[in-house]
C-alpha cells in the first residue's frame, strides 16, 4: 500500500499485480482463491485508492509447485485443463475489484476462456489485456527468481513463442483480438520493437509492451558500474518502445521515473 500510494501521489495511475502465495500446489489453487494474495491486494488498493486502475496478471506459474504456467498431464502442460482455472482466477480478481485482467500463460484460447468466465460471473465490464505475443526469453530470469516461479523441470518453450517467428506472433495477436481482447501485449519490449511496429500498423486496439525484469536489471547493473547514466538510459529505452508503437508500457521504472520527472507518468 505504501508503494502504491507513493506512486499514485506522483502521478502513476495504474499498477499490474502478481502474487506470491503462502503455499503452492500442482493445480495452482492459490491463484483463484478469493482470499489469496492478489484479490486481497486488489480489495485493499481499491479501498484506499479508488481511482487507481488495478490490473491483475492471470497465470498459474507463481502458484504451481512445478513452476509451469498450467496444470500438467503426463508431464506436459495441459492447455485445455488449464483454461477453466485461468477463468476462475480472472473471476476472483474481477470480483475483488480489478479493472483489468491480463492473461499471460500463453495457453491457446485463453482470451476466449476469460471472456466466457467473466460473462458467466456477470463481470462483462472487466477489461482483458492479452499477453498475445509473449516470447520465450532469458530476460525473465530476475522476475522468476523474485517470484520463485522458475520451472522445476524443462522450460516454457512449448507454449511461449519462438522469438525467431514473427509471423506466428502476428497471427497470435490477430487471434486474441478476434477472441475479444480489449488490448494486446508484446513481451519482452526492446527485443521486439520490430514486432511492435508491425502490430501497430495492423491493429487499432491499444498496444502494450512489457519492459521485463531483465531489461530493467541490465540498465540498473550498467548504471551501477558507472557505464551509463541511468536516467538517460531509462528515457531512451522507454522512448524507443513508445516510438515503435506502444500505447501502454509496463515497466519497473514507473515509480522511479515519476519521482525523477516530478510529474504524472501513467
Amino acid at each position: 500500500m505504501r508503494e502504491a500510494e507513493d506512486a499514485f501521489r506522483r502521478g502513476v495511475r495504474s499498477v499490474l499485480l502478481f502474487g506470491i502465495p503462502a503455499r503452492k500446489d500442482a493445480q495452482g489453487t492459490s491463484a483463484f482463491d478469493p482470499k489469496g494474495p492478489v484479490p486481497s491486494a486488489i480489495r485493499a488498493l481499491k479501498t484506499r485508492l479508488p481511482d487507481l486502475v488495478v490490473m491483475a496478471d492471470v497465470c498459474l506459474c507463481e502458484y504451481t509447485s512445478h513452476g509451469h504456467c498450467g496444470v500438467l498431464s503426463d508431464g506436459a502442460v495441459d492447455n485445455d485443463r488449464t483454461l477453466p482455472l485461468l477463468g476462475q482466477a480472472a473471476v476472483a480478481y474481477a470480483g475483488a475489484g480489478a479493472d483489468v485482467v491480463a492473461p499471460s500463460s500463453m495457453m491457446d484460447h485463453q482470451v476466449a476462456a476469460l471472456r466466457r468466465a467473466l460473462h458467466d460471473a456477470g463481470q462483462e465490464d472487466t477489461l482483458v489485456l492479452a499477453y498475445a505475443a509473449k516470447f520465450a526469453s532469458s530476460l525473465y530470469a530476475p522476475f522468476r527468481e523474485a517470484a520463485g516461479s522458475a520451472p522445476s523441470f524443462g522450460d516454457r518453450r512449448s507454449y511461449q513463442m519462438d522469438p525467431r517467428n514473427s509471423r506466428e506472433a502476428l497471427r497470435e495477436l490477430r487471434l486474441d483480438a478476434e477472441e475479444g481482447a480489449d488490448a494486446l501485449m508484446v513481451k519482452p519490449a526492446l527485443p521486439c520493437l520490430d514486432l511492435l511496429a508491425r502490430a501497430r500498423e495492423e491493429h487499432d486496439l491499444p498496444l502494450a509492451a512489457y519492459q521485463v525484469s531483465g531489461e530493467y536489471a541490465m540498465i540498473k547493473a550498467t548504471a551501477s558500474q558507472g557505464w551509463c547514466d541511468e536516467g538517460a538510459a531509462v528515457h531512451e529505452s522507454l522512448t524507443a518502445i513508445r516510438r515503435a508503437g506502444a500505447d501502454l508500457i509496463v515497466t519497473y521504472f514507473a515509480g522511479d521515473l515519476a519521482r525523477r520527472v516530478g510529474r504524472g507518468v501513467r
